[in-house]
């Protein structure tokens, strides 16, 4: 294998002639082994576009005499094929991936990574602004999932709108409400998934760009500082402002808990629509789409495996919520050591209730009602005598129940046909009855 010689602070190296990157990174592949995963795709492509802004702004102010090259570069690399190897768990703060993209953009510019590619830039400014971008991308892609998550629940709300069932509270029969409004409880959850994902954009909009090692801008021309993040608008398209408090901003990584915050509020409620979906179907009120068989031993036995995975990832990203709050906690004075494990968790989480969105989605579009056994569940079921309290009174309604349990054949609902009469107790359990929020006094 034919190498070339690099050479850095701590001596030269060997690396492969055709290599894309260099030292800097060839150390780092070494010293950080991937055993978990590369950088996030998201990251590595909104890194790009910072150094495509940067090149932009140093190109206007006649700093940058390669500048259309790099910025070609930075063009190429966001859809490059390279396979990147770089572990997402490094040390030191995230310099290892702002090499790595130095190297890669100046190996296809012909530019030198760090006098060019990097030119007024530090990694403590330019990979919190990649992951503000990285996520910004990603939090609109959930918001539009949890809209069609909710298209889909708000669609079975109005189809089962008329089919009354059986209430449940402490996993015991409760009063009746209908099929309809608790799956209109399940999409108005969802649509506060997708409000929150949509607005907290809004945390993620003010960056650091131009700040350098600590927020001071030292290094960076001062004209520089303030044409940078314009630049950064134009390539990205994002609402983007910077920090009025640069150092402030390079320091504290607050901003990711809050929108970390509402990611593990969406996977509470993904984790409690599919256990509560499993509950249903267990009870025979609903029936599953039948995905692949359940079992290695029982034949014909069908499992609610899209529920489940949708929990697992809800329970993943609950656990990537500490791992962020955890990381923006111990920064240090004046950076966050530890903002690669935060980008990874941030960006992961994203990724997973982006998928768990749509795979429910397209599970609920399965989802099917059974009525005959809705109907029967309730009837029989003495707590339905709740729904004539208004009328008789509870004293009168405990009797009726007390006589029922001791006397009573069939199921509670002839029993009171008998008492009461049919026109009275087919409109007290009608559908509209029940829940038309209350009685008229």
């Amino acid at each position: 294998m034919k190498t070339r010689t690099e050479t850095d602070c701590i001596g030269p190296m060997e690396i492969p002639v055709d290599c894309p990157w260099g030292i800097h990174t060839a150390r780092a592949i070494e010293n950080f082994p991937n055993i978990g995963k590369p950088v996030n795709p998201r990251l590595i492509n909104a890194y790009a576009q910072v150094k495509k802004a940067c090149a932009l702004a140093n190109k206007e102010l006649g700093f940058l005499p390669n500048a259309d090259a790099i910025i070609s570069a930075c063009d190429e690399f966001q859809v490059s094929s390279f396979k990147f190897q770089l572990s997402s768990l490094q040390g030191g703060a995230g310099t290892s991936t702002n090499m790595m993209v130095n190297e890669v953009i100046g190996h296809l510019a012909n530019a030198h990574p760090i006098q060019e590619v990097n030119l007024h830039q530090s990694t403590n400014d330019t990979y919190p602004t990649a992951l503000k971008v990285a996520a910004i991308y990603g939090v609109r892609e959930l918001s539009e999932a949890f809209a069609a998550l909710q298209g889909v629940f708000q669609s079975l709300e109005k189809k089962w709108a008329g089919v009354p069932i059986l209430g449940k509270t402490e996993l015991m029969d409760a009063v009746p409400l209908t099929l309809g409004a608790q799956f209109a409880s399940f999409a108005e959850a969802f649509a506060r998934d997708r409000w929150r994902t949509f607005k907290c954009e809004e945390r993620l909009r003010t960056v650091n760009l131009g700040g350098t090692a600590i927020g001071t801008g030292l290094t960076a021309p001062r004209s520089y500082i303030f044409l940078v993040v314009e630049k950064l608008r134009e390539v990205t398209g994002l609402g983007l402002s910077r920090a009025e408090n640069m150092v402030e901003a390079t320091a504290n990584a607050d901003c990711f808990v809050e929108v970390s915050g509402i990611l593990n509020a969406a996977a509470v409620n993904l984790i409690k629509v599919s256990d509560d979906l499993r509950r249903l179907a267990m009870l025979g009120e609903i029936k599953l789409p039948a995905v692949q068989a359940g079992s290695s031993i029982m034949p014909g036995k069908v499992n609610p495996v899209i529920l489940e995975s949708v929990m697992q990832i809800g329970i993943k990203v609950k656990a990537n919520n500490g791992i962020v709050a955890d990381c923006a906690a111990r920064g240090s004075l004046q950076i966050c050591e530890f903002m690669p494990l935060l980008a990874d968790a941030l960006l992961e989480s994203i990724d997973l209730l982006i998928a768990a969105a749509q795979m429910l989605t397209k599970h609920a579009l399965g989802i099917d009602a059974d009525q005959g056994n809705c109907l029967e569940r309730l009837y029989a079921s003495p707590e339905i005598i709740t729904a004539f309290v208004p009328m008789l009174g509870y004293d009168r309604c405990s009797e009726l129940f007390k006589q029922f349990e001791q006397h009573g054949t069939g199921t509670i609902r002839e029993f009171l046909e008998k008492e009461l009469g049919e026109e009275i107790v087919e409109k007290t359990l009608s559908p509209q009855n029940l829940m038309s929020l209350g009685y008229k006094n």
